[in-house]
Parts: structure tokens; sequence; C-alpha cells
């Protein structure tokens, strides 16, 4: 079984709190045994599917795999293309080179977030879509900072062909065998 799920802001990708003040996903009343392949943290939005399948969890995140993941990115002020360049041929984040990705600036209707985001009068925001073939801990947000624009909200709308939309925030749904072959 594969289940795509829309995680909410303030949402672990765990089932047990361990301490920390966030939701979990047991909140959310999936079926038994199913367990996120990969992760989004607390502070992200978007797309993260879990299974009963320990195969597909090696499948998933192994790294010679190199499945696309597509993000909406708010960032502040506005990249130009030179900084949009920086993102697709690779940044230096923490001493590690980042593999080539795609990054283009989108003008989404994303409905406001709750908690919203911090808003300065005299600080524009713009989306950016990124798409990666990699997956390092923090790495968008670490990318944006790198090109001097640090993330306000970053939502994961795709992994390989499987779209989050039309998920709403904090629902799930079983995907079909075809959508499956689709990620893979």
């Amino acid at each position: 079984m594969l289940l795509a799920f829309h995680k909410p802001f303030g949402v672990l990708s765990q089932f047990t709190r361990d301490g920390s003040p966030h939701r979990t996903l047991a909140e959310f009343n999936f079926p038994p045994e199913v367990y996120p392949l990969g992760r989004l943290d607390a502070d992200s939005e978007g797309l993260l599917l879990l299974s009963d399948e320990r195969h597909l969890n090696d499948l998933f995140l192994n790294p010679k795999q190199a499945h696309p993941r597509t993000y909406w990115v708010q960032v502040e002020n506005i990249p130009t293309p030179a900084s949009l360049l920086q993102l697709e041929k690779g940044v230096l984040i923490q001493g590690y080179q980042t593999l080539p990705a795609k990054a283009a600036l989108i003008y989404p209707e994303i409905p406001p977030r709750n908690p919203p985001i911090r808003f300065r009068k005299n600080i524009p925001d713009s989306w950016i879509e990124l798409t990666l073939t990699e997956g390092k801990n923090r790495q968008v947000r670490r990318m944006t900072a790198a090109i001097n624009h640090p993330t306000l909200r970053l939502i994961r709308v795709q992994i390989g062909h499987l779209q989050l939309h039309p998920l709403k925030s904090g629902t799930w749904r079983v995907l079909s065998t075809t959508e499956q072959k689709n990620i893979f």
C-alpha cells in the first residue's frame, strides 16, 4: 500500500512526539503499519508518501534512484536570473556542492498559511519552483539562504510524476498501481 498525504505545517513526519510541541502523523487516522518514505520538516508542507511495504523505503530514498521532487518556495525578495542560475548549477551548503537543479520564478495562487509567514513591509517576497533529484536535510532552505533569499514557506508539490493537487491539507489517499509506477 502506498499513500499520498498533504502534510500540514507544524506536523512532524513521524508518529511519535518525542517531547516535541508539534503534532504528529498519529493524528491523521492512517492504516496500521504505514510509515513515512522520506521526510518533510515540521516547518514544511506538502506531499509526503507513506507505505507499509519496507522495500519501497530503499527504492524511494536511495540516491541512485534520483527521482525528481518539486517544491514551491516562498522567499524574501525577488531572485535575479543570476541567482536562479546559481540554484540550477548547484550551490555550496555546509561544505557540500548540491547537484544541478531546475529553478524558476512562479506566481502561484496559494492560500495563506496558518500561522501566517512573517511579513515585512519593506521587503517583498516571491515564489520559486525548485526541482531537485537529491534530498539532504533542510536542503531547499539552505540553498535559498546560500543565494541570499531566505525561505519563508516551503511546499513540496510533486514527487516523480505524482502531484500534490488535488489533496487538501491534512488529507490522504491510497495510490493506484498506475500512480505508484509513475513515481518510481
